[in-house]
């Protein structure tokens, strides 16, 4: 086998945009350093404690599933600064710091005022330090191989957009769905150790363009008809913690 790590990504707010790493360290139990650290949650959300937030199911937030207008924003957060920077089309159009109330405050009004009626009552931007505001309750972290993502495009007929996917991890240098197959195993990446847990079924989310925000496609149907699956990626739970760079090796433990 020789895979490698293409491409390292976190998404610092739940349904907003990526943001490409070189170097990750990851600690043993826990998903991406920053990964959906913050969300935007309703303000319908119920049992919400902004002051302890937990793991709640992805209707209570805003998320590409349901709010593709998300997709025209470019966001980045300065984990030094802990400002998040709002972008459109190139130009900036609200900076906060995120983890301070006045910040989100300023942040808050501004998502109100661009989601308007699709938000439930008054949005309230949320952080789960140390636990991502993932699909998932549990730790994980989502790799991508990008073979499977080109086998995706045969059958659909256009370029895919991996990001669609929202995965950590993007490989190279294996072949389409062979990570269906390393389920129950622990590979080394770079120096860390991650066990693959389980296949990541995919839902409407990925039928948004991460640029556009058009809904282009029907990916989930498009794989079930071709494959028998709506799966694409799969789950992973880091072991041993260690640094993880681009152009890593990727290699059985």
């Amino acid at each position: 086998m020789s895979a490698t790590v293409n491409t390292l990504l976190r998404y610092p707010v739940k349904g907003l945009s990526a943001e490409r790493l070189q170097t990750v360290e990851l600690v043993p139990g826990e998903s991406m350093p920053n990964d959906r650290r913050f969300a935007i949650a309703h303000g319908s959300a119920i049992g919400l404690d902004p002051a302890n937030p937990e793991w709640m199911p992805k209707a209570n937030f805003l998320q590409l599933m349901s709010n593709e207008k998300l997709a025209t924003l470019e966001t980045r957060f300065d984990t030094e600064t802990g400002f998040l920077t709002v972008s459109r089309n190139g130009r900036q159009v609200s900076r906060g710091r995120i983890t301070e109330n006045t910040g989100c405050a300023v942040l808050e009004q501004f998502f109100a005022a661009y989601m308007g009626g699709e938000i439930r009552g008054q949005p309230r931007l949320v952080e789960c330090e140390g636990q991502a505001f993932s699909d998932t309750p549990e730790p994980f972290l989502s790799v991508i191989n990008l073979a499977s993502v080109r086998d995706l495009e045969r059958v659909v007929g256009r370029v895919v957009d991996p990001t669609r996917f929202r995965g950590n991890i993007l490989i190279e240098g294996v072949p389409a769905w062979c990570e269906f197959d390393w389920i129950g195993q622990s590979f080394k990446f770079g120096s860390a150790v991650l066990f693959i847990e389980k296949r990541t079924g995919r839902c409407a989310a990925t039928n948004v363009d991460p640029t556009t925000g058009n809904r282009d496609l029907t990916l989930p149907r498009s794989m079930q008809h071709a494959f028998g699956h709506e799966d694409c990626g799969v789950y992973a739970r880091v072991m041993e913690g260690g640094s993880v760079s681009v152009d890593d090796p990727l290699t059985p433990k």
